[in-house]
């Protein structure tokens, strides 16, 4: 065991630093990403969202949802579940726990 954690600490710095090189490009796409895609709408976006929720309500109305091809159903259906998933993670933070969910 003593032989294992000599060894552990001999190999620790580079391994740290085999993790970081590895890691610094894909955290660096990850924060350009997440700088693009994760900002709430600005007050400009917010009458285009306006007009597609009203097209939304007036599809569900008239039933024209069902003319939809297969492709366009499942980008709708990937958006309904990538905002109902928000909605879950905003409840876990807000719960501080996975307590009282079926995960």
């Amino acid at each position: 065991m003593a032989q294992f954690v000599c060894n552990l600490a001999e190999k620790a710095p580079a391994l740290v630093n085999a993790a970081v090189t590895y890691s610094k490009p894909r955290l660096a796409t990850f924060w350009h990403y997440a700088k693009v895609e994760l900002v709430p709408p600005t007050p400009a976006e917010i009458p285009t969202v306006i007009q597609s929720l009203k097209k939304i309500v007036k599809s569900a109305q008239t039933g024209s949802f069902k003319q939809l091809t297969v492709k366009e159903a499942l980008l709708n259906g990937l958006g309904a579940t990538e905002v109902w998933m928000w909605f879950y993670v905003g409840e876990i933070i807000g719960k501080r726990g996975l307590i009282g969910y079926n995960v």
